[in-house]
C-alpha cells in the first residue's frame, strides 16, 4: 500500500471511467489478487450444492453411510477453505480501497499545492472540502468490482456451464436473466448518476457557505447581516434535502432490485426444476443442486447491482476529483530575467509606483482595493505591472516568488512548533529568529510559551490571540527577508502601543529593501516614506503621511476615523 512519502504517479484525468481505473492499474498485483480471491471464493460457494448433490444421490438415496460420510467431510473442508479465502478476499479488498483513497489524496494536495495562490480563485472551498471529505472515499469505495465484482462474472459464467450439463432449459434462464435485471436497473443507474451530481454540486456550495459564516460571523453580527445570511443557508440547505432525498430515492429502488430481483430470479428458476424433476427430468440431487446454484447467484447477481450502484457514484466523484486535477498551475512562461539591481514596482492599474529601497504606504478606505493592488504587484492577479520596467508577466514566476514576498493578513498557519511554523523548510538560526521576533515585537510571545519556540501552536494558531497570530505572520515573512515585502494589514490587530514599536523596528530593519504595506493606521503611516492614497482603487494622492494630512481632506477622514477608532478601544 502506497506509504505517506511514495509519488502517487500521474493520475489519468481524461474523464472520470479514467481515474478510476488508473487507481486499478496502480496496484496490480494486489487489484488481480482481489479478483482471483473473489473469484475463488465464489466458485467454491457454488460447488458447495454440487457436493450436497453428491451427498444426497450417493449416500442418502442410495443408503451409503460411508459415501455419505466422505461427501460431508469434503463439504466441511471445502467451507473451511472458503472461510479462509473469504478473510483474505476482505483484506485484499480493504487494501485497495485504501491505496486508492490514499493515493487520490495525495494526488489531490499535491495538486493543490501546486496550484498554490490560484487554488482559491480557481476553486471554492466547498468544494475543495467535498472532494477531500466525500468524494476521495466514495472513488475508494467504488473499487469493490475489483473483487467481488470480477467474481461475481466468473462465478455467473461457471454456474451456467454447470447448468448446461444439467439443463439446456435452466441454463438458458440463467443466461438471459442477467441481461433482463440489467435492462431493468440501466435506467436508474443513469438516473442516480445525475441526481447524485446535482447533489455534489449543491453540498460544495452549502460547504462553502458553512465556511463564509465560520469566518465572517463577528462582521456580520457587526452590519446586522447575520439575519439574511442565515435565510440564505436555511434556503440552500432546504434544497441539499431536498435533492438528497432525490438521490435516496432513486438509490433504494436500485438497492431493492438488488434484493428483490434475485429473489424472483431465484423463484423462476426454482419453480421450472421442480417441474422437471416432477417429470422425471431430473433427480431429486440434481433438483437440490439447482436450487443450491441459483441461491449461489442470489448473491452475484447482487453483487452486481451494487456495482454499478457504487460505480454510479464513484465516477459521479471521480469527474469532480478530474475536474480539479485539470486546473493548471499559474503559467510560467517568462523569458526575461528580473531587474538585476533594486528597482521600481509600477502598477498601471492603479498608478501605484513603489521606488526602490523604501517604505511605501498604501492607504484606501476600502482594504479590499488595497489588497488588490499588492495583489497584481505581487503577481498573484493578472496585469500589466512592471518591475524595473519589465512587465512582471515576463519574467520566470520561480524568479518573482524568490524575490517578492505577499505576507497576507490572513495567511494560514500550519500546527508545528512555534519555530517550524515560521521557519517552514528553511534553516532557522537562534540569531535569525530573535531577530525577527524583537522586529514584530513578538518577544513576548515566546516568553509565553512553555517551551518557548519550540513550543507546539495548533493548525491556523488557534492557540494564540489574534494579535499574536499576525506578529507570527510578520516574523516568518520577516525570516525570508525578501527583496521586495509586500504586507497587507501588518497591524491592524495590534494595540497602538505594540503597532508604534513594529512600525519604528520595520522601518530600522528593512532600512535600504522595498517595503510596501497596506494601512490606515496613522501609526504606521507616519513611518512611511511615500503614502499613496487610493480612492476606488485609483491613487487620488501621493506625497507623505503629514503632507496629505495638511493637504487631502479625504485623507485626514480617513486617518481621523482611525483615530477615533483607537480612542474607543482604549
Amino acid at each position: 500500500m502506497i506509504d505517506a512519502y511514495e509519488d502517487p504517479g500521474t493520475p489519468d484525468t481524461r474523464g472520470g471511467w479514467r481515474f478510476l481505473w488508473w487507481l486499478v492499474r496502480c496496484q496490480p498485483g494486489r487489484s488481480l489478487a482481489g479478483a482471483l480471491l473473489g473469484s475463488v471464493w465464489l466458485v467454491l460457494m457454488a460447488a458447495a450444492p454440487y457436493l450436497m448433490a453428491r451427498a444426497v444421490d450417493d449416500g442418502l438415496l442410495a443408503g451409503d453411510l460411508g459415501a455419505l460420510a466422505a461427501w460431508t467431510v469434503v463439504l466441511f473442508l471445502v467451507g473451511a477453505v472458503n472461510s479462509w479465502l473469504s478473510i483474505m478476499r476482505h483484506r485484499t479488498m480493504t487494501r485497495v480501497r485504501m491505496d486508492a483513497n490514499f493515493r487520490t489524496v495525495k494526488v489531490v494536495v499535491g495538486h493543490a499545492v501546486r496550484l498554490g495562490a490560484a487554488l482559491p480563485r480557481r476553486a471554492g472551498a466547498g468544494e475543495i472540502v467535498t472532494v477531500g471529505v466525500g468524494d476521495v472515499r466514495t472513488i475508494a469505495e467504488s473499487l469493490t468490482v475489483v473483487g467481488p465484482g470480477v467474481g461475481a462474472v466468473v462465478v455467473y459464467v461457471v454456474v451456467a456451464g454447470v447448468l448446461l450439463s444439467i439443463s439446456p432449459l435452466l441454463a438458458a434462464v440463467v443466461l438471459f436473466g442477467m441481461p433482463v435485471i440489467a435492462l431493468v436497473a440501466g435506467p436508474l443507474t443513469v438516473r442516480l448518476q445525475a441526481a447524485e451530481t446535482e447533489y455534489r454540486e449543491r453540498q460544495g456550495v452549502l460547504t462553502a457557505r458553512i465556511g463564509d459564516l465560520a469566518g465572517g460571523l463577528r462582521v456580520l453580527n457587526g452590519l446586522g447581516g447575520k439575519g439574511l445570511f442565515a435565510d440564505a443557508f436555511r434556503r440552500d440547505a432546504r434544497r441539499l434535502r431536498a435533492q438528497g432525498y432525490r438521490v435516496g430515492a432513486v438509490a433504494s429502488w436500485v438497492q431493492a432490485l438488488g434484493v428483490g430481483l434475485p429473489t424472483l430470479f431465484l423463484a423462476v428458476v426454482t419453480w421450472l426444476a421442480a417441474r422437471m424433476t416432477a417429470e422425471g427430468a431430473l433427480s431429486i440431487g440434481e433438483l437440490v443442486a439447482v436450487y443450491g446454484y441459483v441461491a449461489v447467484l442470489v448473491g452475484p447477481v447482487a453483487f452486481f447491482l451494487e456495482m454499478g450502484y457504487q460505480l454510479s457514484r464513484g465516477v459521479v466523484a471521480a469527474r469532480r476529483v478530474v475536474a480539479l486535477l485539470r486546473l493548471a498551475p499559474e503559467p510560467d512562461e517568462g523569458t526575461c530575467p528580473g531587474p538585476a539591481e533594486p528597482a521600481a514596482l509600477v502598477d498601471p492599474a492603479s498608478g501605484v509606483r513603489v521606488p526602490p529601497g523604501r517604505l511605501t504606504a498604501l492607504a484606501g478606505a476600502r482594504p479590499a482595493d488595497s489588497a488588490a493592488v499588492v495583489d497584481r504587484l505581487g503577481r498573484f492577479a493578472p496585469s500589466a505591472a512592471t518591475w524595473g520596467g519589465v512587465r512582471l508577466d515576463a519574467i520566470p514566476l520561480a524568479e518573482v516568488r524568490a524575490r517578492i514576498l505577499v505576507s497576507d493578513n490572513e495567511a494560514d498557519l500550519f500546527a508545528g512548533t512555534l519555530r517550524e511554523v515560521v521557519a517552514g523548510h528553511r534553516e532557522c538560526d537562534a540569531a535569525a529568529l530573535g531577530r525577527a521576533l524583537h522586529v514584530a515585537a513578538a518577544d513576548d510571545i515566546v516568553q509565553g510559551l512553555p517551551d518557548g519556540p519550540d513550543s507546539a501552536v495548533s493548525a491556523q494558531g488557534r492557540s494564540l490571540s489574534g494579535g499574536q497570530r499576525q506578529r507570527v505572520r510578520l516574523v516568518r515573512a520577516l525570516l525570508v527577508d525578501p527583496e521586495v515585502l509586500l504586507a497587507v494589514e501588518p497591524t491592524s490587530a495590534l494595540d497602538a502601543h505594540t503597532e508604534a514599536t513594529v512600525a519604528r523596528r520595520l522601518r530600522a530593519a528593512r532600512a535600504g529593501r522595498t517595503t510596501v504595506v497596506t494601512t490606515t493606521s496613522p501609526l504606521v503611516l507616519d513611518r512611511a516614506d511615500t503614502v499613496h492614497y487610493l480612492v476606488d482603487g485609483k491613487v487620488a494622492a501621493t506625497g507623505s503621511h503629514r503632507r496629505l494630512l495638511a493637504d487631502e481632506p479625504g485623507y485626514r477622514a480617513l486617518v481621523a476615523r482611525d483615530d477615533a477608532a483607537e480612542e474607543v478601544v482604549r
